[in-house]
């Protein structure tokens, strides 16, 4: 009892001179903190400001959603080409200087996205009021039909046909491609490498706080993004090549886009400087005494086979054998996913990033279709409003879990929780929808009264039945009655005056049959303005969207740790590389493309690419928008509860079972543990309470 006690009393004032030793980060800790918020910040930055552009990019170069999704999904190609093997053979490496070059790399891939608009022409703006721009003479909008033409929507586009192939943007679209897969080739080392190299040196009950942190400032990165993004949604696409005043259209018009290439710029330079701090760090740091048996952690110990070779004050840096690495490679591989725990936990996520993904990607353009905002606006808000309540709450999870000391089963409770409280705040989202815009012909006939189907000839009526119009397309106007118009022919409109955004069309008979008093018969340019219920609606959708934002991501950093805690020490990089691997391929690629594709389903106009095939979309049905994008959300989200549930059962019985097996330890399997760990005193306290088997083996 004696020796024991001793024994106690020198493990305890060892552990307490090791812990006051490791109070203070090291030096070079503190750098490499810095540079890999300041990595995170950048690429977080780089990837919320493609989102932020998916609507210009689509009416750049008349592109449907699902090509966008596929375009946003590249950058998971990118990932899934190198992340297993970065995340195996990189954590033998010099850690610092490949996620140095990964920076370099996605500097790269950023810039070349921006290339389409500098070997690209000019943005033509789809409109057959062109011709008359640069006139005094104001030309009919209501060419009377002639005797070769006597159907409606004989008139062929006033889109120029010629030269259409050389003039067309719609291969530009593969620069933006290429450039996103090497940012997601270039962005493949950062988390995994930089967060297992934070788990290493950095103090046990400090690593959730530095991971949290960090985490925080990859969520600000996207605020700074959205920002960008609506900064340049304001500026026209070809700014300072083209007289303003000639412009036509305003921002919230459906053919406005603004200068996307120039928040590429900038977030590439900002990716470049990041990778400088990497440069000089070290391979390796001290390792915290209490760390010098990677076996203490009490929360590995119930999930991990052990590896007793980890006892040195270094952490040990392999030889860089490939010959060797790849032998031990598919063994390694067979180990990681022998744990169910850590099985269940891919499931759970996949799902859920299907729906966080598609979410979203496809946010900014949810506010802009329908609540009426324009582009610039939906960014700013996402930036100013809703990112910083996901920072917000994914620090308070990190600071929660530091404060509360949760365990393994706790983190996943929490994290569970929070999950499903912000799912059933979500779920009011369906109800604070709004109508769909009246437009003539398409949501509502020439007579005011709703339309049930939409149908190409139902755009013509008797009040436009003299004017050789074409359906193809898209110049709306607001007639005085509230109405829009898909074009001034189409409204009847036999007159304009004034010229650039100032023309108002005078005599339109159209408006005049939809209105009571048909005195006023003009119609300006541009859509009518978003219907008053959704000016009520938004602010309770923008204040239910931050508090359910928050709330789910209070769970981000528990859950993370979740990952990091069942985990065998030397496998945290390949488990989280094999966890981003994964939820990339599974949830980063398809999510945005199916989710598109489904956005797709719900379009009503289809606006015209240069030789005349189908462009973007130009009006959508809101309400089908809003049922099936937030039905799929919420779908997937609720599916990976149920395989929550049965991780929780899962993890609950083996805890029971290691606390069982614990109270069976004889007392000579206990001395001869107290013999095996005088060459380990630094995790005696934690045998003398853990009951550890002899074999210092637990399985899950």
């Amino acid at each position: 009892m004696m020796k024991l006690g001793r024994m106690v009393t020198g493990g305890w004032m060892r552990n307490n001179s090791a812990t006051s030793k490791a109070k203070s980060c090291h030096p070079n800790l503190k750098m490499f903190l810095a540079a890999l918020s300041f990595a995170y910040f950048s690429k977080a930055l780089s990837g919320s400001y493609m989102k932020s552009t998916i609507t210009q990019l689509e009416r750049r170069f008349d592109i449907p959603s699902y090509l966008i999704g596929i375009i946003d999904g590249s950058f998971e190609i990118g990932n899934l080409l190198v992340i297993a093997f970065v995340s195996y053979f990189g954590a033998k490496l010099h850690r610092p200087k490949i996620i140095a070059v990964g920076c370099v790399l996605m500097s790269l891939g950023t810039f070349l996205m921006a290339m389409p608009h500098f070997i690209n022409g000019r943005y033509k703006i789809e409109t057959s009021i062109r011709s008359s721009m640069n006139s005094t003479a104001n030309l009919s909008p209501c060419p009377i039909i002639s005797s070769e033409s006597s159907k409606p929507g004989d008139r062929t586009s006033m889109l120029p046909s010629t030269g259409c192939v050389q003039e067309s943007s719609i291969s530009m679209w593969i620069y933006v491609l290429l450039g996103n897969i090497l940012r997601g080739i270039g962005e493949t080392p950062v988390q995994p490498l930089g967060i297992s190299y934070i788990d290493d040196y950095a103090q046990s009950e400090n690593a959730a706080l530095y991971i949290g942190c960090v985490q925080t400032i990859a969520v600000i990165g996207p605020a700074f993004g959205f920002l960008l993004g609506s900064l340049c949604a304001k500026l026209y696409v070809d700014i300072g090549y083209v007289d303003m005043e000639t412009v036509t259209i305003t921002p919230q018009d459906a053919r406005w886009v603004g200068a996307w290439w120039l928040g590429y710029l900038i977030a590439g330079a900002i990716t470049l400087m990041s990778a400088v701090p990497f440069w000089f760090l070290p391979k390796s740091l001290p390792v915290p005494l209490v760390k010098h048996d990677s076996s203490c952690s009490p929360d590995q110990t119930r999930f991990i086979k052990d590896s007793p070779a980890m006892n040195h004050k270094i952490r040990p840096e392999e030889p860089a054998n490939l010959h060797l690495m790849l032998k031990e490679f598919v063994p390694t591989l067979k180990n990681l996913l022998g744990n169910p725990v850590y099985i269940i936990y891919l499931c759970v996520t996949i799902i859920q990033f299907n729906s966080l993904i598609g979410m979203v990607t496809y946010k900014p353009k949810y506010i802009e279709q329908h609540y009426g905002q324009s582009a610039s606006k939906a960014n700013l808000l996402m930036g100013m409003i809703n990112i910083p309540a996901v920072a917000l709450g994914m620090f308070s999870g990190g600071v929660i879990m530091k404060k509360y000391k949760l365990d393994v089963l706790g983190a996943a409770k929490f994290a569970f929780g929070t999950s499903l409280l912000g799912y059933f705040l979500s779920l009011f989202f369906l109800a604070m929808g709004c109508e769909n815009t009246k437009v003539a012909g398409i949501t509502v006939s020439y007579t005011g009264m709703d339309n049930r189907s939409y149908q190409e000839l139902s755009l013509f009526s008797d009040c436009n039945s003299g004017c050789m119009c074409s359906r193809k397309e898209w110049d709306p106007v607001c007639g005085e009655n509230g109405v829009t118009y898909v074009s001034p022919c189409l409204a009847g409109c036999t007159s304009s005056i004034g010229l650039g955004r100032n023309m108002v069309f005078e005599k339109c008979k159209c408006v005049a049959a939809a209105s009571v008093q048909p005195a006023n018969l003009t119609a300006s340019l541009g859509q009518c303005l978003p219907r008053n219920n959704c000016d009520k609606v938004f602010p309770y959708f923008m204040a239910l969207s931050v508090l359910s934002s928050f709330i789910i991501s209070l769970g981000g950093t528990p859950g993370f740790m979740l990952l990091v805690r069942c985990i065998k020490p030397e496998l945290k990089s390949l488990a989280v590389g094999i966890h981003t691997l994964a939820t990339r391929t599974l949830a980063g690629i398809p999510a945005p493309i199916y989710f598109g594709a489904i956005i797709d389903t719900t379009c009503l106009k289809w606006g015209n690419n240069t030789c005349g095939g189908k462009g973007a979309c130009r009006i959508y049905n809101t309400s089908a928008y809003r049922v099936f994008y937030l039905g799929l959300t919420l779908g997937l989200r609720a599916v990976s509860f149920f395989f929550c549930i049965w991780g929780f059962s899962l993890l609950k019985k083996h805890i029971k079972m290691e606390e069982k097996n614990a109270l069976t330890i004889g007392n000579g399997e206990l001395e001869s543990l107290r013999k095996e760990e005088n060459s380990s005193i630094d995790c005696e306290p934690f045998i003398l309470t853990s009951g550890y088997s002899a074999d210092r083996e637990t399985h899950l």
